[in-house]
């Protein structure tokens, strides 16, 4: 019988709910960007949980200022801004991976070009010393063309995809708002 994994959870204290967003950002309050270092210091939690644990957030209020329906906003605004983040880093990978492609194609014509103006200098060249080295030379030219499309396919797009799937995460996790204020 295969058991859930418990949420881990992160405790955030603040005075005001704004001190969650981005003071400049004229967007409505559940539209709005969160705070950069708020934004930092969530993914860096996350970051240190397993990749499969569930998360969550709890936000302590102690501050009369929250709005009207404020753990539902705050709650929808969390939610949102890591999925506008995910969405973002989805397009990010998806235009990376389009120009490995166009890169690659590219990368290949030029290899093929290079072989073949290689063998056409060599056959120039009577000296077969000098002949080779500019043949080698205009190959490894030719093998340089790929690596800009080998290097987005075997490392670039593996840290965009991981930054994706944790603002994912972080867009699905349970969020609870606890006002401590008293009258």
């Amino acid at each position: 019988m295969a058991t859930e994994a418990a949420t881990v959870s992160l405790e955030l204290s603040i005075g005001d709910p704004m001190q969650l967003f981005n003071s400049m950002d004229p967007a409505p309050f559940h539209e709005r960007d969160l705070d950069a270092d708020v934004v930092d210091y969530i993914v860096e939690w996350a970051r240190e949980v397993a990749s499969d644990a569930p998360l969550g957030l709890v936000v302590t209020l102690s501050h009369e200022s929250a709005p009207e329906r404020g753990a539902g906003l705050i709650c929808d605004a969390l939610h949102k801004s890591f999925q506008r983040r995910a969405l973002a880093k989805r397009r990010q990978l998806k235009k990376m991976l389009r120009e490995g492609r166009i890169s690659m194609v590219i990368g290949i014509v030029f290899l093929a070009m290079a072989i073949f103006v290689s063998d056409y200098l060599g056959g120039m060249i009577a000296n077969k010393n000098y002949a080779w080295l500019l043949q080698e030379s205009v190959v490894i030219g030719g093998w340089v063309a790929l690596w800009h499309p080998l290097n987005i396919f075997l490392y670039e797009w593996w840290p965009l995809r991981a930054e994706r799937r944790l603002f994912e995460r972080l867009g699905q996790m349970q969020v609870q708002v606890i006002n401590t204020y008293k009258d």
